[in-house]
């Protein structure tokens, strides 16, 4: 028992000290992302049959982060998803979806089923019955990795904002509406003063872009508790920046945030 024990320990300050690269969470042994049971597996089946996961492969089109001094250490990127710069509004995503495309609307939405009327049910992202397919209910309020367009397109460093990460950077931050390369947007100052640019990319609702040079639309990756439809997103307006939530099949910006080291 004693000599378990201490390999226990072993084991446990090898994750707690194991850096895998500046991409990567401290102890993030699979490279998900995230620092959970499987990445003591990982280090059991190394420990144990010599056996090491691949190193990932980053993906070509990632971006600088920002650290803006915020409260949480959550540190942001320097561009949209599918933007080439600061001011390019970059793709449009659905909540959910991780692939941009021209039509947005709940009959093409993945996690949407027409039917009986209504002109949704939810599939996934599910926390009430009657909303739900065939009375399908999940209770997942945040996007799992393979549905967070910032996981899927920049690999596992970068996530979809929270709601909470969202308001830290509205209430934390000084909000000025400015042009860049004359592109209309907001420069958001952080408490060390450190800068990001969101431009005012509007949004898409079926083939349409709306709003762009006056509005932002930025989705966060939590559900909207009370109907299912629905996620939160940053309303970045030219008069006031807030937060709201709308269906989950129209079109937004994504902003992502980095995974923080420990």
């Amino acid at each position: 028992m004693k000599k378990l024990s201490s390999f226990l320990v072993v084991l446990l300050l090898m994750l707690a000290s194991f850096t895998a690269g500046v991409e990567y969470q401290r102890g993030d042994v699979d490279y998900d992302g995230q620092v959970t049971i499987s990445d003591v597996t990982c280090l059991i089946d190394y420990l144990l049959n010599g056996t090491w996961p691949d190193d990932p492969v980053t993906p070509p089109d990632t971006p600088e982060w920002v650290d803006l001094g915020l409260p949480s250490g959550t540190l942001w990127a320097t561009r949209n998803v599918g933007a080439s710069s600061p001011e390019d509004y970059g793709d449009y995503f659905a909540w959910g979806e991780t692939e941009p495309k021209d039509y947005f609307h709940s009959s093409n939405y993945k996690w949407f089923v027409e039917g009986s009327g209504i002109d949704y049910w939810t599939t996934k992202y599910c926390n009430d019955s009657i909303e739900g397919y065939n009375g399908f209910v999940d209770n997942k309020m945040e996007l799992d990795p393979e549905d967070d367009a910032a996981y899927v397109n920049w690999g596992p460093s970068w996530r979809m904002p929270t709601k909470e990460q969202q308001d830290e950077l509205r209430e934390s931050c000084t909000w000025t509406w400015t042009t860049l390369n004359d592109v209309n947007g907001y420069q958001v100052t952080g408490p060390n003063g450190n800068t990001i640019f969101l431009p005012a990319a509007g949004y898409r609702h079926v083939h349409l872009l709306t709003a762009d040079g006056t509005n932002g639309y930025f989705w966060s990756r939590t559900l909207y508790p009370y109907t299912s439809f629905g996620a939160y997103y940053l309303r970045c307006f030219s008069t006031n920046v807030g937060w709201d939530y709308t269906r989950r099949s129209n079109g937004f910006s994504v902003r992502a945030v980095r995974n923080v080291q420990n």
